[in-house]
């Protein structure tokens, strides 16, 4: 009876196996990832509109697998590369530090790397970071000038006045006749806050392109090493 199994079992084994062969083959080797997916990465360097200029690189890992037709495509880890395409850093009272990310190419763990074109559409995890436009340009937080008088506990009349200061002219100063706002102008107009991505926000870019991408082969899958 024992020899019986040990002959049949490779056949055993073949029927099992075959089907899900055959399955693994019939499925495509590459895949279109359309305009408009979203890739969400975690950024693995801090980035600021103080320390970072134009032209500086920034890494980051993808959180989330990316499927196409139900087959993964981008796994999970795989690493973003990018640049900072524009910097400006804050300014005095209502100006704030902006950046702006481009996500250049994706490299998965099975040696696959793609050129990508991608915009910024959101950023968790920087303090008051949003992201607005079509070329995704992320802005700091901060608090305009009347908000900035109303926390000083001058009137409105001397938020205005501190405007018209900033602004480059003295008549609103004199207008609202305020001496307290001429005291406390230069505390005001050095607010201005600067944008800071920490390492380990969270991003999410979107395609503004269609990618060919390769279909991935889990590890267990995968022929063995000619």
């Amino acid at each position: 009876m024992e020899r019986l199994i040990v002959k049949l079992l490779p056949a055993l084994l073949g029927a099992l196996l075959c089907p899900a062969a055959a399955t693994l083959a019939q499925q495509p080797d590459t895949l279109t990832l359309p305009a408009g997916t979203s890739l969400q990465i975690r950024l693995l360097n801090t980035l600021s509109s103080k320390n970072s200029d134009a032209g500086d690189p920034w890494e980051g890992k993808v959180m989330e697998p990316v499927f196409a037709k139900g087959l993964e495509v981008i796994p999970e880890g795989s690493m973003v590369e990018g640049i900072v395409t524009f910097v400006k850093p804050a300014g005095r009272v209502k100006s704030k530090g902006e950046m702006r990310l481009v996500a250049k190419t994706i490299t998965t763990y099975h040696g696959a790397k793609y050129q990508i074109v991608a915009s910024l559409k959101d950023a968790h995890g920087a303090e008051d970071a949003k992201v607005t436009g079509e070329e995704g340009t992320v802005k700091g937080g901060g608090k305009s000038v009347k908000d900035q008088a109303k926390e000083a506990g001058i009137g409105a009349g001397a938020g205005a006045a501190v405007g018209g200061i900033a602004a480059g002219g003295t008549g609103a100063l004199y207008g609202a006749g305020i001496g307290l706002a001429a005291a406390l102008i230069h505390g005001l107009v050095k607010h201005g806050h600067d944008l800071v991505l920490p390492q380990g926000t969270e991003l999410t870019f979107v395609l503004s392109r269609d990618i060919t991408a390769e279909r991935v082969i889990p590890l267990a899958d995968k022929p063995p090493a000619q």
